[in-house]
């Protein structure tokens, strides 16, 4: 396993790490899931991703009871999880970024993993409607009480983690170290482009999600739709009308006939795309199944085949490479 620093921060995370969106508590049995979790452990990855509103807190249930049962030293492995949709409620504190959510959120996540403190602690959304001083100064009060150790974002713009640096900066307080942005071959202008002043400026770490677009450039959707697949799930129409497009599934079939060429598969290519950027910090895998973990841990050997006119050839066929801001 390959080990990257998240950010500017002394924080050691793996290159690769397991997620448990739309699969633990959910699409899942919890005997496979602790299966994915014991193969991924032993695989070197040190970093499991979680939330509040997966599954409705299922998920992170799920998570604590595997990591109970494992008793893996806490010291050797990390576990995030993140606050503002609450478990699914509609009262109006349940969800946010209001110091009152933030802090039942710590307390219920901390249950439901059974930790006694949380390594990352996300705020999965901006919240428009709670100053970002509010905010900033909650987290850090949760680190002064060390029930978390960092805390970043997931799906903020680059003005909005701007602004809480800016925040955190005035009041001698600690900022967000890392932020959580979808990233994959057809998702690439914040990374790309957006955040390189936080790159540059305020050693941004990044925990990416879908590298492989909701399972698109897994290839499984070349010849049909299958069944048993995230797509193909109630409730996620609004995935499958994103991702199973004819555009992006033209592209995918040229994209194969490269992994085809390089000797590898679909899947390790798109990851391993994902890994050659420098800005990536971990890439959060999903899976449903311990075969495709095991496949997709490859991409860390896929990365050395993955030249500079490979990346080139593979820009030409996505066509959406992000024009770079003139400094």
């Amino acid at each position: 396993m390959e080990y990257r620093k998240l950010g500017s921060s002394g924080l050691q995370v793996s290159a690769l790490s397991l997620g448990s969106w739309l699969t633990f508590g959910k699409l899942i049995s919890d005997a496979v899931a602790e299966e994915l979790m014991i193969t991924a452990y032993e695989a070197g990855i040190n970093f499991f991703d979680n939330a509040e509103i997966y599954a409705r807190g299922k998920s992170e249930i799920v998570m604590g009871k595997i990591l109970k049962k494992q008793n893996w030293d806490r010291s050797s492995y990390l576990v995030s999880s993140k606050v503002f949709f609450g478990l699914g409620d509609a009262k109006p504190n349940q969800r946010g970024l209001s110091r009152k959510h933030i802090v039942e959120a710590c307390h219920g996540a901390l249950q439901r993993l059974q930790v006694e403190y949380l390594d990352l602690f996300f705020c999965h959304r901006p919240d428009k409607n709670t100053p970002i001083i509010e905010t900033v100064w909650s987290m850090h009060n949760l680190i002064q009480q060390g029930k978390i150790l960092y805390w970043g974002t997931s799906e903020w713009d680059a003005s909005e983690i701007m602004e809480a640096h800016l925040v955190a900066a005035q009041n001698h307080l600690i900022g967000p170290v890392v932020e959580q942005p979808q990233y994959n071959m057809f998702t690439r202008e914040k990374l790309e482009k957006e955040f390189l002043h936080l790159f540059r400026h305020h050693g941004l770490g990044t925990t990416i999600w879908s590298p492989l677009a909701s399972g698109i450039l897994s290839g499984k959707y070349l010849n049909g739709f299958p069944d048993d697949t995230r797509l193909g799930a109630e409730g996620l129409e609004w995935l499958k009308d994103k991702w199973h497009r004819d555009d992006l599934l033209d592209k995918t079939r040229k994209l194969k006939i490269i992994a085809d060429r390089l000797q590898t598969t679909l899947p390790k290519l798109s990851l391993a795309w994902c890994l050659k950027n420098p800005n990536v910090s971990t890439v959060i895998l999903g899976a449903s199944k311990v075969s495709q973990l095991q496949e997709n841990l490859g991409a860390l050997d896929t990365q050395t085949i993955v030249s500079d006119a490979i990346l080139q050839e593979i820009n030409l066929i996505l066509g959406n490479t992000p024009i770079q801001p003139e400094y």
